[in-house]
């Protein structure tokens, strides 16, 4: 008897292709929370933003004050290379004017024949004055070996001149090389500061920002808006004129790498304000810790160096009060500030 079911029907290509839209569909429902149960990642809050960023900030200033040091020794050395070549270049020019000296008694010699001493004596006209000439001829080969020697002696010189030439040329090839690996660093710090600030309304990152306008109205309400009573209370004339210094270029704009006049790194502020007090100090945190002398938190007067984080790697200079003027970050001018406003290391002051 034959069977009256209905046979099963396959599906066919439309009807997969419908089964696969309504699953894709059901994963974006899912993966976007339009099921209730989203399992997306949340956005951080401007507080970790500003964490984020503070951290990001952080470590582009460590890579700055290393690209600061590796571009002082890149001039260093492109200094002792031209100094070297100069040396080389001025021993050259001797050497050449030597060679043609011994070159023009070498052919007068040629050209005299060569002859036997004894054979010009018998053939010689004059014997007397061949006598005198022979004498003179002596003296003038003693003269000759003495050139010999020093021509010999000047290539030398420029032998090892050039061997330092290289040895300058390989370290300042080296040092380019790290000031190329720092900057890639920070401006990839950088470039992220910036995308996650970006995520932020403008409502938020004013917000964010509130701080630092309030520590500058603060030092205005204090007195510390213009230098006179830090000045009085420097400890000599040249930390008050780097005070000073410091006061006139509050609002100057924080530019990595930046010794001034218009912009300005934390170490580059501090250095331009103390060469405008006639006081040349090395160009990194790292070493402007030790242009002085160390002084404890209690001692600080206007002008000292202050220092922070467990690397040094920023400096502010000290303006009485508890406060100081620095070069904070891309995110803020020079300004006044609070030494609690980060980790504090250390104080030098310059003598």
């Amino acid at each position: 008897m034959a069977s009256h079911r209905k046979p099963r029907r396959r599906p066919t290509a439309g009807g997969t292709a419908r089964t696969a839209a309504t699953i894709a569909l059901a994963s974006a429902a899912t993966a976007t929370g339009l099921d209730g149960t989203g399992h997306a990642e949340p956005q951080p809050t401007p507080g970790q933003v500003k964490a984020e960023v503070d951290r990001l900030y952080r470590e582009a200033e460590v890579a700055t004050e290393k690209y600061n040091g590796a571009r002082e020794k890149a001039r260093e050395a492109a200094q002792r290379l031209r100094d070297l070549q100069d040396q080389a270049a001025r021993k050259q020019e001797r050497l050449d004017t030597a060679r043609d000296a011994l070159g023009s008694a070498a052919a007068a010699h040629y050209r005299s024949g060569g002859l036997d001493p004894a054979v010009q004596l018998v053939l010689s006209d004059d014997p007397d004055r061949y006598l005198r000439n022979a004498a003179f001829a002596e003296r003038a080969g003693d003269r000759q070996h003495w050139a010999v020697a020093g021509v010999r002696k000047r290539l030398r010189e420029i032998e090892q001149l050039r061997g330092a030439a290289h040895v300058e040329l390989t370290s300042l090839k080296s040092w380019r090389t790290e000031l190329k690996t720092h900057k890639s660093t920070i401006t990839g710090k950088l470039g992220s500061a910036r995308r996650l600030l970006s995520r932020l309304t403008a409502e938020e990152r004013a917000r964010l920002g509130a701080a630092p306008r309030a520590a500058r109205s603060t030092g205005a309400r204090d007195g510390l808006a213009a230098p006179g009573p830090a000045t009085s209370q420097a400890p000599d004339s040249r930390a008050a004129a780097a005070v000073s210094y410091a006061y006139r270029k509050l609002g100057s704009p924080y530019v990595w790498g930046a010794t001034g006049p218009d912009a300005f790194d934390c170490s580059g502020l501090v250095q331009a304000a103390y060469r405008s007090a006639g006081v040349s100090l090395p160009r990194t945190t790292y070493s402007q810790i030790d242009a002085g002398r160390r002084v404890s938190r209690s001692e600080l007067r206007p002008g000292d160096l202050v220092f922070f984080y467990a690397g040094i790697s920023h400096v502010g200079i000290y303006v009485g009060d508890g406060r100081m003027i620095h070069a904070p970050n891309p995110s803020a001018p020079v300004r006044v500030a609070p030494l609690d406003e980060m980790p504090y290391a250390g104080a030098t002051r310059v003598v």
